[in-house]
């Protein structure tokens, strides 16, 4: 019978050893800052971990995470939805795949400052982070997710064909289960994309009451440990929501698989 205590062991000591990687960089961070000696150029870490958790206690600091946060959120549903949506019409259809291909390719080259400064034509600057969002989810999850199709057994689906499987359960059952690891992936790689694009379309925008107007004061009175610690706050929202999606796709995805 084989132990796993020995696997056990390996796997608590994988996760002490991603520790050491963090100190050794706030160590270089705060030698780096002893050595310039000037916060307004570069604050140390324990300016900034003041300064964080000043911002923690004061309602500005939720109600800015909170309005850039649902935008950034809306714009990320709606690209996951039509870059999914758009390689299921381009596999089913050789003129959609036509169409989608060279718009695809130009949103992947345009600059986002370029885009943001178009869509400020257009948009209040109060949803320019849901446009910009979307514009960076929807060509991810387009790819993934036409690659995915690209790679379906085609064996698999020739028997559904045989047996003459109703398209619900073959779409469950067949198609899903091969697709999901692409989804999934594309929406690890768009989470964080969609919120450095959008703050950054924020920071032009100067929405109010978001991140990016904070950043952008930050800037204009030389706040060195206020910018640093915005976007200290941006990163552990970005990780921790990125963590949260991708756990409740896979809870999901076990629970389609079990359930009859």
């Amino acid at each position: 019978m084989t132990s796993i205590i020995p696997n056990k062991n390996k796997k608590e000591k994988q996760r002490k050893t991603k520790l050491w990687p963090i100190v050794f960089w706030l160590m270089i961070w705060q030698a780096a800052s002893v050595f310039v000696g000037q916060e307004i150029l570069l604050a140390s870490p324990a300016a900034v971990l003041k300064r964080l958790f000043t911002l923690v206690t004061e309602p500005v600091f939720w109600q800015s995470l909170l309005f850039s946060g649902a935008r950034i959120g809306a714009g990320f549903l709606l690209g996951a939805a039509a870059g999914i949506t758009g390689a299921a019409l381009a596999g089913r259809f050789s003129i959609a795949e036509e169409l989608l291909t060279p718009l695809v390719a130009a949103v992947k080259a345009v600059p986002v400052a370029s885009f943001v400064i178009l869509i400020l034509i257009w948009v209040s600057s109060k949803n320019l982070s849901v446009v910009i969002s979307f514009l960076m989810v929807f060509p991810i999850l387009y790819t993934n997710t036409r690659n995915g199709l690209r790679e379906l057994d085609t064996a698999l689906l020739e028997m559904t064909d045989v047996f003459q499987v109703p398209w619900p359960v073959r779409l469950r059952w067949v198609i899903l289960p091969q697709l999901y690891p692409y989804i999934r992936t594309g929406c690890s790689l768009s989470l964080g994309l969609c919120w450095k694009a959008g703050t950054a379309a924020e920071v032009i925008g100067i929405p109010n009451r978001s991140i990016g107007e904070h950043l952008y004061q930050a800037k204009i009175y030389l706040d060195t440990p206020g910018l640093f610690a915005w976007t200290a706050a941006i990163v552990c929202v970005s990780f921790c929501l990125e963590k949260a999606v991708l756990k409740g796709m896979d809870l999901a995805e076990k629970r389609m698989l079990v359930m009859k």
